[in-house]
């Protein structure tokens, strides 16, 4: 999988990811986080919680409301898809493209482009489940409910760590480069 991204990750599609992701960031997350709190109001939200317990996201139910656990629901199958999706692609092709511009591919340091690929599976863990508990509130969705958190931090941790890897892998090249020179 590293070395299928490394052979997409030319110079224009990493540009293109990049502007897809600028673009998405701009003009599509500011009008999802309007509509987000406009139903969570300051209840918060699970997705930008950095970690969670069952009876939080519990509260998070009751507090939505029936419309708002169904609006939250409909945005993690529609916007929250493509969202990690566009954070994927940006995150694979630009630490894959400076990697190989380090010169760093083909080693260990390669695999360092597959950080992106457990965030983005966390997240989609976590919606999932985070979507059961809202969907089937007020029952309780046992274990479920209590991974959903864990998940969640898992995420975050990941994508975090991708954006560290993004800012270490830019650093490297910097390095290569004016080792090179």
């Amino acid at each position: 999988m590293s070395n299928g991204f490394n052979k997409i990750s030319t110079g224009v599609v990493t540009l293109a990811c990049l502007l897809i992701f600028l673009v998405f960031s701009s003009l599509v997350l500011p009008d999802q986080a309007a509509k987000a709190e406009s139903y969570a109001g300051e209840a918060g939200s699970p997705d930008t919680s950095l970690f969670y317990t069952s009876k939080d996201l519990y509260r998070f139910a009751e507090a939505y409301g029936e419309e708002g656990r169904t609006a939250y629901i409909r945005a993690r199958f529609t916007f929250d898809v493509i969202w990690p999706i566009t954070y994927l692609i940006f995150l694979v092709t630009s630490i894959s493209w400076l990697l190989r511009k380090a010169n760093l591919h083909n080693s260990r340091w390669g695999l360092l482009n597959l950080v992106p690929v457990f965030g983005t599976a966390f997240d989609f863990i976590e919606n999932s489940m985070a979507s059961i508990v809202m969907a089937r509130y007020p029952q309780t969705t046992i274990v479920i409910d209590r991974l959903a958190g864990v998940f969640t931090l898992l995420k975050w941790v990941f994508i975090s760590g991708s954006f560290v890897v993004l800012i270490a892998s830019v650093l490297l090249m910097l390095f290569r480069l004016k080792k090179r020179k």
